[in-house]
Parts: structure tokens; C-alpha cells; sequence
């Protein structure tokens, strides 16, 4: 009888090209995941390969990403089991359709959450004209606005710290915990705090 583990994809099966020791050097990477376009933009090190090929023999992988539906079809890894998308708002099982009852939990809590999460982003998209550099965006899946992430074009946390500090971590609906932050590398989610990956794994 195999186990499961349950897995995050990015910055542990695969990663951005800059974050791989040799960059484009390294004549073993292996190209994982594509940009929309089909441009290669993630990729698995030697030691990230044997990791996948241990790991497949031995468990049932469910993957668990901050993903959406369209950023997860494009991982070039043949997943099996059910999958955890958005950093735990969606559940698909095994034929790749949503999980229903999942979904209608999150269907009856989100909208608690919703105003409170525009609120914080107004903030974030004044303070984003303001600098150049940011892109902050509403990540919508399935039809449903879950979250919010920024990136910045320098590509690294040290510019995205100065906006958490300043306006984020500040905020009322962050104090109060209705919503929460996760910072890495270059991207900055704020998220209603009932999506977390923690309580769609226990579920």
C-alpha cells in the first residue's frame, strides 16, 4: 500500500532559471513548466529530477501550489492523484473536475472576505502608481476572484518588503487576521484567511 505526500511544486520540483545555481550552464536542467506562450520558464536541477523519480516510486504525490488551473496544466510532471490549486481555495480530484463540496464551503465563506480583500487592494494599487516596477494583479480562477499577488520587475523580495511594511502588515484586515500575507521570492499574495493549504491538505 503506497502514501501519499503531499507536495508543493515551485521552489521544490522545479524552479525560474535564476534561481538554478548554474543558470543555463547546467546542461542537465530539465525544462517543467512553460509561460502561455510555451516559453520554457521553470525547470528542474539533477538533484530535482531524483527527487521526482524517488518520490514517484515510493508515494501518491498530491500536489499543492499556489497555481491557478491554467499555470498548473502547463507543469510538464504526469500528477495522478488530486490536486490543490490557488494555495488551497480549489480541490480537483483525480479527473481533474472540481472537488463540489469544497467549493461550496468556500462559496458560503468567501464573500466575508471579498470587500475586505478590495479594500486592501485599492491601498496596494494606489501605493503600485505611485513606484513604477510593481504588477499587482486580482487572481481570478474558475470565474472567482480569490487573492491578490504582486511582482516587481527587479524580481527579487528586498522592493515587494517595502510595500509589505508599508501598507500591508499596517493594514486593519490584516491585523484583525480576517486576511493574511506570504512573501516568496517575487511574488506577494494577500489572502482571505480561509484559503490556506493547510486546511485543504487536512480535508
Amino acid at each position: 500500500m503506497q502514501s501519499y505526500i503531499f507536495l508543493d511544486l515551485d521552489d521544490t520540483l522545479f524552479q525560474t532559471l535564476r534561481k538554478c545555481a548554474l543558470g543555463a550552464d547546467d546542461p542537465r536542467l530539465q525544462v517543467r513548466a512553460c509561460l502561455p506562450d510555451g516559453t520554457p520558464n521553470s525547470f528542474a536541477t539533477h538533484k530535482q529530477q531524483w527527487l521526482w523519480h524517488w518520490l514517484a516510486k515510493g508515494f501518491k504525490i498530491v500536489p499543492v501550489t499556489g497555481r491557478d488551473v491554467h499555470a498548473f496544466e502547463r507543469v510538464m510532471l504526469p500528477f495522478q492523484e488530486e490536486v490543490v490549486l490557488n494555495h488551497g481555495a480549489v480541490i480537483l480530484d483525480k479527473q481533474r473536475n472540481i472537488d463540489s463540496v469544497w467549493m461550496d464551503g468556500m462559496m458560503q465563506a468567501l464573500p466575508e472576505y471579498h470587500e475586505k480583500l478590495l479594500g486592501v487592494w485599492d491601498e496596494v494599487g494606489a501605493y503600485c502608481q505611485r513606484y513604477n516596477g510593481f504588477k499587482p494583479r486580482l487572481v481570478i480562477d474558475f470565474d472567482i476572484t480569490w487573492y491578490g499577488v504582486i511582482k516587481h520587475v527587479d524580481g527579487t523580495e528586498n522592493t515587494l518588503k517595502t510595500l509589505l511594511d508599508s501598507i500591508i502588515k499596517t493594514h486593519p484586515h490584516i491585523i484583525d487576521g480576517s486576511l493574511y500575507w506570504h512573501l516568496n521570492g517575487n511574488n506577494l499574495a494577500v489572502l482571505p484567511k480561509i484559503i490556506n493549504k493547510e486546511s485543504a491538505v487536512s480535508y
